[in-house]
């Protein structure tokens, strides 16, 4: 019988990974056994279920996350604007789908506008860069996926 020790770090985990997780990738986040890891999501899901709560534990096509039940989905929008404008919207999207990207080549498809809007988007904490050579290699962050509320950039293309 898993421990509610067990249950609480498996909460955390999906909280601070904000975005799907197979069990795998959880048993070894929580550092359990697989077997122990589906006994206490099991009874996290329960508890979860039986809650009237703003969050959820959904059961995805790519893994469990947790998350705001979807009539509460709205708020996201109103209350954490992302303040983008449209030429930041488009670079966060060539990044999300081409990335990681290269930040040299993003500017040869986008234009030297693409540093300010990278910088805006960097300090937003949707993207990340990590110094690769003479340039920076840019990805969309953990809070990408959140805000936009999507499990994978495919997502974005269907």
């Amino acid at each position: 019988m898993p421990s509610t020790n067990l249950k609480t770090r498996l909460e955390a985990v999906l909280y601070l990974k904000a975005r799907p997780l197979n069990l795998e990738q959880l048993s070894r986040y929580a550092e359990c056994d697989r077997d122990d890891c589906r006994e206490a999501l099991l009874e996290l899901l329960e508890d979860y279920a039986g809650r009237d709560s703003a969050l959820e534990i959904a059961d995805t096509a790519t893994g469990y996350a947790l998350q705001l039940r979807p009539p509460l989905q709205d708020l996201i929008q109103r209350l954490v604007p992302a303040d983008l404008g449209v030429g930041a919207q488009r670079t966060l999207a060539l990044i999300a789908l081409k990335g990681p990207l290269p930040q040299s080549e993003l500017v040869e498809l986008r234009g030297s506008g693409a540093y300010d809007q990278v910088r805006d988007l960097v300090g937003k904490g949707f993207v990340s860069r990590c110094a690769e050579g003479r340039s920076y290699k840019l990805r969309v962050t953990e809070k990408f996926f959140q805000y936009f509320a999507i499990e994978d950039v495919r997502d974005l293309v269907r």
